[in-house]
């Protein structure tokens, strides 16, 4: 690594290579005189806060009406700069680095050092509800795409001494900040240490796509269908991790934080369950668990009755499709799903004025028409818009996406092979599931391995005077969430 030169025409002859000033309109540099030394200032316009410059170089420009020891220049400028975050770095690479990152750098003639000031002030926008962790009653603030917004308002939260936000940088050539964030006293080292190494050990060039790829990175995940971890944009969601020992990971320019380690029980959980009554929290988790598995198995259940009526018994003989379309039923079950999503990216990309006059054109036009051509049974697009509801009732998006493949996955082997499809593909699926690890943490934890405590709290949503201890799973070093209990 290069070191800083004490020339500063050199300084400024690396900074013209390495960050192309002359030729990107955004890298510029100020030279000052002070005190006869010269004195350069680097930065990028767009992420700095252009009045704490000005007002920096004003007290800079100050210094020559009322200093005049030339020999403390250094000592006089960093008593002047009026900023409350003010670093010291020797090598130029980490200068640049820096400078890329908003800050400012500022260079004196004759000095092997500079000034690293903090001024950043990303363009972003305010914090507001997420979308898709809406709630009743509760909080109305979310994540943003500043790491330093996202970080503040977790430790609103959280004013805690304990609380620990190490930030990293990722990527050779996107550099992009990454923030590991944990509670030091009870947060298990061990799980520190394998993150910090997973983080260390990423190389590549840049990390646009944020999340999901220090996601692929850390878990590995592959071909996996099922997420291995949680998405927040909520930051009481994120304080609540962060209570029970898990380790948060904020990235620059996502609004999603990422929750380690996570089992399939996690992403079944709401914020809505915790601002509601103890009882009708856990009316609302039944509720949710009842459309979750429809979306997972509904379709395939009632495939497996229209194809072999002789399974049902006499008090349910009226399930099954009452008349026989033109096309079989599983490929019917297919196509409806395969609508499905055309209608799900459809309103992705669709301007919001015109979103609804095409979900109107959807269920009355298409769906109706349909039917009246015998190109679907009116009981298939029942049975496969319960379980789309189903999927949408899921909280994770992604657990949703998962299901559906499942489903699709069990509506197969029960067309081609009806109950011994049936059988098998419900086998494969439990032990698929019991096979997976996310940071060597089981993922149907606590049903396998089981563990009673633990089940009751995911099947009840508990009054929180009642919670005593911390999940184990995640092997907190302070099991008690009572400050006069002691391990």
């Amino acid at each position: 690594m290069k070191k800083i030169s004490p020339k500063i025409e050199e300084n400024k002859a690396y900074m013209e290579d390495r960050l192309g000033m002359g030729y990107s309109f955004d890298v510029g540099y100020r030279e000052l005189i002070i005190l006869k030394r010269k004195i350069n200032i680097y930065y990028v316009t767009g992420l700095c806060d252009t009045s704490t410059i000005q007002e920096i170089m004003e007290q800079l420009i100050d210094i020559n009406d009322v200093e005049t020891n030339y020999k403390m220049v250094a000592e006089i400028i960093e008593n002047r700069i009026v900023h409350q975050q003010v670093t010291l770095v020797k090598t130029m690479d980490e200068a640049a680095d820096q400078i890329l990152s908003g800050l400012i750098a500022i260079f004196i003639d004759g000095e092997q050092f500079a000034f690293i000031v903090d001024v950043r002030n990303y363009p972003g926008r305010s914090p507001e509800e997420p979308d898709t962790e809406k709630v009743i009653r509760g909080s109305r603030d979310g994540f943003t795409e500043n790491i330093i917004e996202n970080t503040a308002l977790t430790r609103r939260r959280l004013r805690d001494e304990r609380i620990r936000n190490e930030m990293l940088k990722v990527g050779e050539r996107s550099k992009t900040d990454v923030c590991i964030t944990y509670l030091q006293d009870i947060a298990d080292d061990d799980l520190i240490t394998l993150v910090k190494e997973k983080m260390d050990a990423i190389d590549i060039d840049g990390i646009t796509m944020a999340e999901k790829t220090i996601e692929e990175f850390i878990i590995g995940q592959n071909w996996n269908v099922f997420p291995l971890v949680r998405y927040t944009e909520r930051p009481d969601v994120a304080a609540s991790h962060l209570l029970e020992g898990h380790i948060i990971i904020f990235v620059d320019t996502s609004p999603s934080a990422i929750i380690l380690p996570t089992t399939f029980f996690h992403h079944l959980q709401h914020a809505e369950e915790y601002r509601q009554a103890p009882s009708i929290g856990t009316f609302i988790r039944f509720i949710r668990f009842l459309a979750v598995f429809a979306s997972m198995y509904l379709l395939p259940v009632w495939l497996l009755f229209a194809l072999d009526p002789s399974l049902l018994p006499k008090e349910l003989s009226f399930i099954g499709p009452n008349e026989q379309g033109n096309i079989p039923v599983m490929i019917q079950i297919i196509l409806a799903y395969i609508g499905i999503e055309f209608l799900r990216m459809a309103a992705i990309h669709t301007p919001t004025p015109l979103s609804t006059a095409m979900g109107l054109i959807a269920a009355v036009l298409i769906g109706q028409i349909a039917i009246d051509v015998g190109l679907f049974s009116p009981e298939v697009i029942l049975y496969v818009s319960v379980s789309a509801i189903g999927a949408y009732v899921t909280p994770s998006y992604e657990l949703s996406v998962a299901n559906k493949i499942m489903n699709l996955f069990l509506v197969l082997l029960v067309g081609l092979f009806e109950l011994p499809g049936f059988v098998i593909g419900i086998l494969v699926n439990v032990l698929f599931l019991a096979n997976i690890k996310s940071l060597r943490t089981p993922y149907l934890w606590p049903l396998l391995p089981f563990n009673a405590k633990a089940m009751s709290h995911i099947l009840l949503r508990k009054p929180v005077p009642d919670m005593y201890t911390r999940p184990s799973i995640v092997h907190p070093k302070n099991n008690y969430r009572r400050s006069n209990k002691k391990n």
